[in-house]
């Protein structure tokens, strides 16, 4: 176990003061034993926290940025010189995170070990707490059915992310696709013990979390980095369902284990973000053919957004969405990188979609709502995922 391996932290919000002290440390600890390198890359903090970093590690090499350019385009500029200098992997963290002493070693394992032979299984998907024993017996029999077998390279895994300080309590055992863009935490605040990740050495995800994710250097290199567009949330979802296009594989170590001090924000912005993304996601990476299957259920969606953002205190947000899409130089944008995501494809998207789910488990949110809008959107991806042969 040779390979380099270069680690990219990313300090915002002078996160580095209530953090990297608990982060830092644990990284020392880690027990893989080949070369680790940090590259921290500071986007737009106070001079203090720039300073308090530097003390705490010395050892790591520095990136400033003199503003904050956004969760993408930071841990770009951290790959982009970990590829320059040839690391073999390349992982990325948050800062307000703590790990097992083997759980880099772990990440890197699921890639080398696992390479030749594994049996597919999809994702869980998250269970409400009213029909979880039902659905619970339902997976038991699910998990342990074999798909077919899958022999793709992986390109990514991601660390089984526990929260902080219910160590017990999962924050995501890889994340899950809605049909329509909408991305979440797949078994989100579940005891690990409860799942049957515990049984398996990996398995396939839609995709990794950015906050505990283990890439290849080689397969960065062939299909892109973060698109910088998206400055904050559903990069990690558009860059591994690019993952899945270009014929790699987007897996889950559930022995390689961190835990994250996880805080749900109810930031308007955020929301403005999210729905602009999840939107942008879709545009690039299905085939058009999709696209149009699904227009009738987004266009409905859209509807209840509007009642959504208005009770939420975000319509104005919702409203700055639908401008951007009204813009010549934004949809420019959208067709080329379009055009870029589909000169990698490798799989149909009748063999992606499968994973893909068509209830929405949106765990802070988790309503009345979408507890009866759910069956319906479910109905009519089932129908979707029947036609869909491209």
């Amino acid at each position: 176990m040779d390979k380099k391996l270069a680690i990219i932290l990313v300090n915002c919000l002078d996160y580095a003061e209530r953090f990297l002290d608990d982060c830092i440390a644990d990284l020392r600890k880690q027990d893989y034993q080949g070369e680790i390198k940090i590259f921290f890359v500071n986007n737009g903090t106070s001079a203090e926290s720039l300073q308090y970093a530097m003390k705490k590690m010395p050892e790591a090499e520095f990136i400033i940025n003199n503003t904050n350019d956004g969760f993408a385009k930071g841990n770009n500029d951290g790959i982009k010189q970990a590829l320059m200098q040839n690391f073999d992997y390349v992982i990325l963290f948050n800062l307000d995170m703590k790990f097992e002493p083997d759980c880099v070693r772990k990440m890197v394992e699921a890639i080398e070990n696992n390479e030749m032979d594994y049996r597919f299984r999809p994702p869980e998907r998250r269970v409400s707490g009213n029909d979880k024993k039902g659905e619970d017996n339902r997976k038991e029999s699910e998990d342990d059915k074999d798909d077919g077998s899958d022999k793709r390279k992986i390109g990514a895994v991601q660390a089984r992310l526990m929260l902080h300080p219910e160590t017990d309590k999962i924050n995501s055992l890889g994340n899950v696709t809605h049909f329509l863009g909408f991305g979440y935490c797949s078994d989100y605040g579940r005891k690990f013990q409860e799942t049957n990740s515990k049984r398996q050495t990996i398995k396939n995800i839609c995709y990794p979390s950015g906050a505990g994710v283990l890439f290849r250097a080689d397969v960065l290199k062939k299909i892109g980095l973060f698109d910088e567009e998206m400055w904050m949330y559903n990069e990690d979802q558009d860059l591994g369902w690019r993952i899945w296009l270009a014929g790699f594989r987007c897996v889950l170590a559930p022995d390689a284990v961190a835990y994250h001090k996880y805080q749900f924000s109810r930031s308007i912005t955020k929301y403005y973000w999210m729905d602009r993304n999840r939107i942008i996601a879709m545009l690039k990476n299905y085939r058009f053919g999709t696209l149009l299957l699904i227009l009738p259920a987004f266009i409905v969606m859209e509807l209840g957004l509007i009642l959504f953002a208005w009770k939420g205190g975000w319509l104005k947000e919702k409203i700055k969405v639908w401008q951007y899409f009204f813009s010549i130089k934004n949809w420019r944008y959208i067709l080329r990188n379009r055009q870029e995501a589909q000169r990698l494809r490798k799989v149909k998207d009748c063999d992606i979609i499968p994973m893909f789910s068509g209830k929405i488990w949106y765990q802070e949110i988790d309503d009345i709502k979408l507890r009866l809008v759910n069956p319906v959107f479910n109905a009519y991806w089932w129908l979707v995922k029947k036609i869909v042969f491209w």
